[in-house]
């Protein structure tokens, strides 16, 4: 009888997302949640044939060369910056992600973050639970209004057209967008938004969030030069990845009030922040859990383990990123 395929899931995930891993391999699990090293996940994955990743664990030719019986990676993540897709299709790895399953959420959350950062809230949180409210001021955190404020998005693809809908259709702004490609007409006219140049983003927007993928051309997409196209009135949200926002400039911007505020769920090098983040007060600072509902999250990894079990059983798989790797 030939043993059952073997895989790692490489963080702690739902136990029953594990159970439905377990009808069908042996599992050996990260129970103590401690993101490997590459030499560690290299190490844990001999023998193994597939792994459940999250953004932490980087699959590149290094880790595919230590690692020859891999067949399939599954990224707990929409994102997959940490998937050298290149280099998993020549070694005839499969990678796939977790795409719709967290648009609607993280949406609310990114539409959250735009609120609390042109609202004030963690800034006038932490003044009242320091003990400085003692009376009461016409202008006392006074922020920017949302409803009927222009709002920009850099990057319109699933989540960014969700934020458009509650923007436009919930809170009345006029939203205008920049993307690679353009979208059809039909589609600009339900999410009510037009399209414009980076440039023309950057000068008019009231409200700026960045919901874009990461890649050596967005690295560092929004600097210090395009900050300085911004209104000293507008707010910047980042909902993407780290590192489309150059951190250092930001944190610079925020101390001179070059722009008014800012809202960041992700960083460079997290879960290092910028230490220069941390003591500016006019930024919204939340630790990368713009899809964290218990729904959500379970519906991640349950995607992701249904890519591991299809792939490794049939053959097939829900969310490729690289097909051509099944049709060989």
């Amino acid at each position: 009888m030939n043993p059952r395929p073997s895989i790692l899931v490489a963080r702690a995930i739902f136990p029953e997302v594990i159970a439905s891993l377990r009808e069908h391999f042996e599992v050996d699990t990260n129970d103590d949640d401690v993101a490997l090293t590459p030499e560690q996940l290299a190490q844990r994955l001999q023998g193994k044939v597939g792994v459940l990743t999250t953004g932490s664990e980087r699959v590149d030719a290094a880790l595919l060369a230590a690692c020859p019986g891999l067949r399939v990676a599954a990224n707990i993540a929409v994102g997959f910056n940490n998937f050298d897709v290149p280099a998993m299709t020549a070694a005839g790895v499969l990678g796939t992600n977790t795409p719709d399953v967290l648009t609607e959420t993280t949406a609310d959350f990114g539409f959250a973050l735009i609120m609390a950062t042109a609202r004030r809230l963690t800034e006038s949180e932490h003044f009242l639970r320091a003990g400085k409210w003692n009376k009461w001021a016409l202008d006392m955190f006074a922020g920017a209004d949302v409803h009927g404020s222009t709002l920009g998005i850099l990057g319109m693809g699933r989540i960014g057209q969700a934020i458009a809908r509650r923007g436009a259709h919930g809170f009345g702004m006029k939203v205008i967008y920049h993307n690679r490609s353009r979208l059809d007409a039909a589609i600009e006219a339900d999410l009510r938004a037009s399209y414009v140049s980076k440039d023309q983003l950057l000068q008019q927007a009231d409200h700026l969030i960045l919901v874009l993928p990461y890649s050596a051309e967005s690295h560092h997409a929004i600097g210090a030069a395009e900050i300085a196209r911004m209104k000293p009135t507008a707010t910047l949200v980042n909902i993407a990845r780290g590192g489309i926002v150059d951190d250092a400039a930001l944190a610079a911007a925020l101390r001179e009030r070059r722009i008014a505020a800012a809202g960041l769920d992700v960083f460079e090098g997290e879960p290092k922040v910028h230490p220069d983040l941390l003591t500016v007060p006019n930024v919204v600072l939340t630790p990368h859990i713009a899809s964290a509902t218990l729904a959500t999250r379970r519906a991640m990894a349950q995607l992701a383990a249904d890519n591991v079990i299809a792939y490794l059983t049939q053959g097939q798989a829900l969310t490729p990123l690289n097909p051509e790797v099944i049709r060989a």
